[in-house]
């Protein structure tokens, strides 16, 4: 069982990064569909690109070792992600954002990369050893 304030942080790290997570990919969208360049493939490209670093920045900053360890804050985030979709943006753009690939694409994106990101990338604890 965890500690209250270690269940706390638990909380705060899968609500608070898919969050953050969210709120980049949704400002870079916007920014994109205001100046009309959304539907480029340099702007899906640099949108896949900011995902996989702002996905393994979250990873890495909650220090997990093992891809186990990161398996429930990713999935959680791919979920909450989907969820934050369908209160912000299917207001405004409707139910057929989910008919689209690139959607599912971004939601497994969000699961997969912090997984691998802990499972290739060394950990800044070895660097201290």
């Amino acid at each position: 069982m965890y500690p209250i304030g270690n269940l706390a942080m638990k909380y705060f790290s899968i609500f608070g990064w898919a969050v953050v997570i969210y709120a980049v990919m949704f400002l870079l969208w916007s920014g994109f569909v205001i100046y009309g360049v959304a539907g480029a493939p340099w702007a899906w490209l640099l949108q896949i690109g900011t995902l996989v670093i702002v996905t393994t920045i979250a990873a890495r900053s909650l220090g997990a070792v093992t891809w186990q360890d990161m398996l429930l804050y990713s999935l959680s985030w791919s979920v909450l992600v989907a969820l934050l979709d369908m209160v912000f943006s299917v207001p405004f753009a409707g139910w057929s954002i989910y008919y689209k690939w690139r959607v599912w694409l971004g939601y497994a994106l969000v699961a997969l990369v912090p997984i691998l990101s802990v499972k290739w990338l060394p950990s800044p604890r070895d660097a201290d050893n």
